[in-house]
């Protein structure tokens, strides 16, 4: 049984603001979640895990860098399997993409799309090796 993540399948959310820290700790106080520190160079933005398990849930990201055109709305990450192909076909279809592919380590390759009524959704492709 392979690790990677079923194209299709909604794999992390993400939320990202002009100030981190206080919307970190509004769904802290809000869900229970724990935040934990994850280092972006100069600043630090912020993976939420559950209290029991400390299972990482979600993120909270300042609008910063390659971050700092997307909106403040929660972000849905959908694994795809070939992520040149989704883009091709988003913009083709009438979509555009708002943040070009780049790389996300050991998570794949990500980018940043939007339909045509305005929504946007994040696309991942895995890594070929788990």
């Amino acid at each position: 049984m392979s690790d990677r993540p079923e194209a299709g399948s909604i794999g992390w959310f993400d939320l990202t603001v002009e100030d981190a820290e206080p919307i970190r700790d509004f769904y802290s106080q809000v869900t229970g979640w724990k935040a934990q520190d994850l280092t972006m160079g100069d600043y630090s933005d912020y993976m939420m895990s559950t209290v029991e398990s400390e299972t990482p849930v979600a993120g909270i990201c300042h609008a910063r860098g390659q971050n700092k055109n997307l909106p403040p709305q929660w972000l849905m990450y959908v694994s795809v399997l070939d992520l040149q192909t989704s883009l091709n076909t988003c913009v083709a279809l009438g979509g555009k993409v708002v943040c070009p592919t780049r790389a996300m380590g050991s998570y794949g390759t990500m980018a940043v799309i939007q339909d045509p009524a305005g929504a946007v959704l994040a696309l991942i492709q895995p890594p070929t090796e788990p």
